[in-house]
């Protein structure tokens, strides 16, 4: 932990937001994608508290349907997916310490750990942000270290949800290089519950400070085949939508999660 500290260093994480301000440019190229090619990058996503089985299903049929990279459930739909999509491609996704990530950690390495058994081949853990704003990069290096370890040790991703739009810019650098020391596997921007989700410029940044060794996740208002294709322009190589049939489709969705 103590390299990674030295990273921390505040006249460090200065300099790479004034080297990223230079470079930073919101006029990127769309990339031309396939129907199914975009797909791949979707997680089918549905997380809202009043969710009921029969929406559950439809999601994991829309799925099947548009071959998304995975659903995105609250964890009490865990199983229910899994026996949905155990004979197809499609993941079941899942999200622990949500929406706020102030959870003990012991609560979340539960929650992964019932997710896990249960047929989440991916978990997408809300970082400690008051802790990570208070400075205390070793409570949150540690949290997100123990769960990635035991997320990989049964072959499933971990994705950190940073909730961009609650830090600045430095602590947005800080908790991306924190996330990829610890050996997550993709930083993600947001819940998509509190007060904005992705933007390209934080993807574009979260992109540049991990370097290329870990993945970033754009989630939270991401309505439209222009708004996916802008985030992954900007870097994303996974978007986190509720309006994933709508952005094949060429449509765009309603505010939703």
């Amino acid at each position: 932990m103590n390299n990674i500290l030295d990273k921390l260093e505040d006249n460090l994480i200065k300099t790479k937001l004034e080297q990223f301000k230079k470079s930073f440019t919101e006029n990127y190229s769309l990339p031309q994608l396939s129907e199914k090619e975009l797909a791949k990058t979707i997680d089918h996503t549905l997380l809202k508290p009043d969710a009921t089985e029969s929406e559950i299903l439809k999601l994991c049929n829309e799925a099947k349907q548009f071959e998304f990279a995975s659903v995105c459930v609250n964890p009490c739909w865990v199983d229910f997916c899994f026996n949905q999509l155990k004979e197809t491609n499609v993941k079941v996704c899942t999200v622990i310490g949500f929406p706020l990530g102030a959870n003990h950690t012991n609560t979340k390495i539960q929650e992964a750990e019932t997710a896990i058994s249960e047929g989440a081949e991916e978990i997408d853990m809300l970082i400690n942000i008051g802790l990570l704003k208070s400075k205390n990069y070793n409570y949150v290096f540690n949290e997100i270290e123990k769960i990635s370890h035991i997320a990989k040790s049964s072959l499933t991703k971990t994705k950190v949800i940073l909730e961009t739009c609650l830090l600045t810019d430095e602590e947005k650098i800080i908790a991306s290089i924190i996330s990829r020391e610890a050996g997550a596997d993709f930083v993600k921007t947001s819940t998509g519950f509190s007060k904005s989700g992705a933007t390209v410029f934080d993807v574009a940044l979260m992109n540049y400070s991990v370097e290329g060794k870990i993945k970033v996740k754009a989630s939270g208002g991401v309505r439209s085949k222009d708004d996916a294709l802008k985030m992954i322009a900007a870097g994303a190589s996974r978007i986190g939508t509720s309006s994933g049939v709508k952005i094949i489709q060429g449509e765009k969705g309603i505010a939703g999660y």
